[in-house]
């Protein structure tokens, strides 16, 4: 898991338009097509969420963090025809966040197993969580950012503390790159390629950890095939400890692959 690309204005489409979170089962209203920016399955991209941004990087596309990236990077990286995408964890809670005290405790759940002060969300209760989100997608919007990179919306393969089914994470994934599209904002699908068949129209690409090293790499092939990105990152802290490693399978399944260290800072090596 990890720590949201490009700049150009688009239209935020179909504001008027309510989600009834209260209901068991909510049928969201359909997103205008084509009212946000899709970004080309050919896209190369630079992600970093700790550091002194390097925004020098000749990529497409950069993933940076929602809260704290200013929107004068935002507008510095549009200015040369990059853009931006926001990170934020839509399936944990995370106490270093501005907005942690508004998360009521019953949508707390356990420790997220490695990553101190953050814990795992009862993404059932989409009605308790829907204002908080929507406030964060709002936010990343006013910022400038045209995409959005929610993590850890995966939660029902992990031990959240809560009952979560394959189906409660794909009404909650569902409801959140309906919300996205609403606001004229692309949207990922992170890790949770299980789940690609039910939503492989819902997102507008794909973001992989470590899908060499752990051998599933396979899995994103229907992203690829229907004309979408997949951004993969392995991480150095694995067997994986050269871009060499996974360059010419990186280039034959047509996922754009890099390598970063864990904290995800400036430094990469990528396939050229």
């Amino acid at each position: 898991m990890f720590r949201c690309l490009s700049i150009l204005v688009i239209a935020i489409t179909a504001c008027g338009s309510t989600l009834d979170v209260s209901s068991p089962n909510p049928s969201p209203p359909a997103p205008t097509p084509s009212s946000w920016w899709k970004p080309a399955a050919n896209a190369t991209w630079h992600i970093q969420y700790t550091g002194t941004l390097n925004k020098t990087r000749q990529v497409a596309i950069y993933n940076v963090d929602l809260f704290d990236t200013p929107a004068s990077v935002v507008q510095e990286l549009a200015a040369r025809g990059v853009r931006a995408v926001c990170y934020l964890s839509a399936g944990s809670w995370e106490n270093w966040r501005p907005d942690k005290n508004q998360f009521p405790p019953e949508v707390l759940g356990r420790n997220y197993d490695g990553w101190a002060g953050e814990r795992w969300l009862d993404i059932r209760q989409i009605d308790k969580l829907a204002p908080i989100l929507r406030a964060r997608l709002d936010l990343c919007k006013q910022k400038g950012f045209v995409g959005v990179d929610p993590d850890n919306v995966n939660g029902y393969q992990n031990n959240t503390g809560f009952p979560l089914t394959a189906q409660d994470q794909v009404r909650f994934n569902r409801w959140l790159a309906n919300e996205a599209h609403l606001r004229g904002l692309a949207i990922g699908l992170k890790n949770t390629t299980e789940l690609l068949s039910q939503l492989i129209n819902d997102f507008d690409f794909l973001v992989t950890e470590e899908c060499f090293d752990q051998g599933w790499c396979h899995q994103t092939r229907p992203m690829v095939q229907a004309g979408k990105p997949v951004f993969n990152i392995e991480y150095t802290d694995t067997r994986i400890k050269s871009a060499s490693q996974f360059c010419s399978d990186t280039a034959s399944l047509g996922i754009f692959s890099i390598l970063k260290r864990r904290e995800l800072d400036s430094w990469v090596e990528e396939c050229r």
